[in-house]
């Protein structure tokens, strides 16, 4: 080999190494600390930087993006005398990669124990139950205490949060329970709610429809008396406008009293005073037509009177014995008697209507033909 040759590519070795000695290119979101002969010098940032080879090194290499750290459970006394495990977790970021590097040796350790300390020192002022309801206030102590002791460290804690708080099985057996009471509590206080708003609901319902039926009967019988009140002043003026005699009337009379004993619930019925007079009056009235129309044929006085006047004194005589009488218990075989003599005296006054009309009707064909 050519002697020229040896020293051209120890020159060009030595030329590159000082090159990759001289070079350093940073990623992005990491920075370098820079030592000249073990004193730090400066902080590469990102891109392409320059340093003085063998005088130069890099010491530590810091990664300044939000990291998140997640600590072991630890064990914390409540002011009740209660062990807790508490695990946290932590976001912090790299703000002075100097201070980081230079001011604490583990700066994620430190933080670890910072934090232990402080949650027992707020732990330590709370029960248990404060310490299940008051993660908030936790956390905000923390972060407050943890954000001034790393700041000069170069770090700036952006979020401490608890991740679980863990008490002792005994404990969690009687917050089991405590939590089923009171499930069962609630259920039955919406159980209860729940049948009363439907007892109140059926009352409501059970009132709505009383009153509607009351509402409707009360309609109904203004309704029903205004159609007999129409009923009776349309008959009151027909038999005014037709001028009906008394004679008219006791025959309307004793046409009714025979509906007098269809009801069901009649064990004795009394035959009225005034029947006597009105089967009096139609029989007169009557028997005074059939005298006369028998006169002018030549004919001998009628049967039916005769009839009629048997009807009326034997309905008479019921009305004296009904009149006198005592009144009869509806048990009693005088009861008995008394509805059997009232359906008799029925019959017989429902016979004597009949022949009065019978005898009307008679008198009315034989006029007829003297007339023409």
């Amino acid at each position: 080999m050519d002697p020229v040759v040896i020293p051209i590519l120890v020159a060009a070795l030595v030329v590159v190494f000082l090159v990759a000695a001289t070079v350093r290119i940073v990623p992005q979101a990491r920075r370098y600390n820079i030592e000249r002969f073990g004193r730090y010098r400066r902080t590469l940032q990102p891109g392409l930087n320059f340093v003085l080879p063998v005088a130069d090194r890099v010491n530590t290499k810091l990664d300044v993006r939000e990291q998140v750290y997640s600590s072991d459970p630890k064990p914390v006394i409540t002011e009740d005398n209660l062990v807790v495990n508490i695990d946290t977790v932590l976001y912090y970021q790299i703000t002075d990669p100097r201070a980081a590097a230079y001011e604490v040796a583990d700066y994620l350790q430190a933080i670890d124990q910072l934090t232990v300390t402080t949650l027992r020192n707020v732990i330590g002022s709370m029960d248990l139950e404060g310490t299940l309801t008051s993660r908030e206030e936790i956390n905000a102590r923390l972060r407050a205490v943890l954000d001034d002791a790393t700041g000069k460290w170069g770090i700036r804690v952006n979020r401490v949060e608890i991740k679980a708080i863990d008490p002792p099985n005994t404990i969690k057996e009687a917050m089991e329970k405590q939590m089923r009471a009171e499930r069962d509590k609630r259920a039955a206080i919406l159980h209860a709610e729940g049948e009363r708003q439907a007892k109140i609901l059926t009352a409501e319902g059970t009132k709505q429809k009383d009153i509607l039926e009351a509402q409707g009967t009360q309609q109904a019988m203004i309704l029903r008396a205004d159609g007999e009140s129409k009923a009776v002043e349309l008959v009151f003026q027909a038999v005014h406008r037709n001028n009906a005699d008394a004679k008219v009337l006791a025959y309307k009379y004793l046409e009714t009293l025979p509906h007098l004993a269809q009801s069901d619930n009649n064990t004795f019925w009394v035959i009225p005073g005034e029947l006597t007079e009105a089967i009096r009056t139609v029989t007169t009235a009557f028997g005074d037509q059939s005298a006369g129309a028998g006169a002018g044929a030549g004919a001998e006085p009628s049967v039916s009177a005769e009839r009629e006047d048997a009807a009326a004194a034997d309905v008479a005589d019921s009305d004296k014995d009904s009149v006198g009488a005592p009144e009869i218990e509806p048990n009693s075989t005088l009861a008995l008697d008394a509805v059997a003599a009232a359906d008799e005296a029925a019959k017989e006054a429902a016979a004597a209507v009949s022949d009065a009309k019978a005898e009307a009707e008679a008198a009315g064909e034989t006029r007829l033909p003297g007339r023409r």
